[in-house]
């Protein structure tokens, strides 16, 4: 007869797993969440009302992005990509969006440092942004001392002291150039980040491309031979890593580009470009579109089944698309 010592050890030792097991997917699924988007222009006034900052040119873009940083730390369950204890560490989905997000504000950061606030090229570059450049490239993984968020934090508390230095009249070494040419430098960045995300979205169910590495230039040299036909195909374990970075890569770029709509309004409306400013925008919107699905389906092109990452490149090789029509327009109009 099995003594009631026994019996209740047993029942605890499958009790107490099961009962983990279950409030640690009760919390997978809890912080599996994509933050919902934000408008940019009342944030930038609430924040300029609270501070006690005028809203001058380029204050819309730089708040939004300190405002982006914020999300991305502060989102449902915090800033994951660097958590290595459960159930954070069972989680991909949203860390992936996190470094779409985090790529979007490393490079308008370096085009605010190198481009934005700069009259010139002999010009001297803004001390703040020069700081918070180099502290959003910090290893976005990095989970030992000194922690990753606080060095995200530090550098949306020197663009926090850039935005003070633009609002104040008495300060007119910080500025922000609202130029044709530095909106075109910027969208070149976001023009190869997009065309690059397409590739890999559609790289979902495989394909055989023509390799186009040297073409329109007959003395093109490279450094390693290539063959001429090339298989490519996203490996299955990263087909919902690539679709949710390219998530959060949209979302950023939809706060930003609504952000920028306002301190570049002169220009855009100079060049007759806002509605095709404004078209990028709308096609980007609709990656953002909530996902009816367990997971990122990967079905054929003509399948039966859905494929979510062909739906999500064709968006954004619209965007893409309409970003190199606004770039040319932008230069020649």
């Amino acid at each position: 007869m099995i003594s009631p010592i026994f019996k209740s050890t047993r029942v605890l030792w499958i009790a107490v797993p099961s009962t983990l097991l279950l409030l640690c997917l009760v919390a997978m699924f809890y912080l599996n969440h994509e933050p919902p988007p934000f408008n940019p222009t009342s944030r930038a006034t609430i924040h300029a009302q609270a501070h006690g900052h005028q809203l001058v040119t380029g204050y819309t873009t730089t708040a939004t992005l300190v405002e982006a940083v914020d999300v991305m730390l502060t989102k449902r369950g915090g800033y994951m990509s660097n958590d290595i204890l459960p159930p954070w560490v069972f989680l991909d989905n949203v860390p992936n969006w996190e470094f779409g997000v985090l790529t979007q504000v490393r490079d308008l950061a370096r085009a605010m440092r190198n481009d934005f606030s700069r009259s010139q090229t002999q010009s001297t570059e803004d001390g703040d942004l020069a700081e918070a450049d180099p502290l959003f490239h910090y290893d976005n993984g990095r989970w030992i001392p000194p922690d990753t968020e606080g060095r995200y934090r530090k550098g949306a508390e020197a663009l926090e002291r850039y935005l003070t230095r633009l609002s104040s009249p008495t300060d007119p070494d910080a500025q922000f150039f609202a130029r044709a040419d530095n909106l075109t430098d910027w969208l070149s960045i976001v023009e190869k980040r997009l065309g690059s995300l397409s590739q890999r979205l559609s790289a979902s169910v495989g394909q055989i491309r023509l390799n186009t590495d040297l073409s329109g230039d007959a003395q093109a040299r490279q450094s390693t031979e290539s063959p001429n036909v090339v298989s490519v195909k996203t490996p299955w374990t990263e087909i919902d890593d690539v679709f949710y970075e390219a998530r959060g890569t949209s979302w950023a770029l939809v706060h930003f580009l609504h952000a920028m709509e306002v301190d570049f309004d002169d220009v855009l409306r100079k060049k007759n470009a806002l509605v095709s400013f404004r078209q990028i925008v709308r096609e980007l919107e609709s990656t953002q579109e909530p996902l009816h699905s367990p997971m990122v389906l990967n079905g054929s092109q003509f399948g039966l089944f859905a494929n979510h990452s062909l739906i999500m490149a064709n968006y954004i090789s619209r965007a893409n698309a309409a970003i190199i029509d606004l770039r040319k327009l932008l230069q020649e109009g």
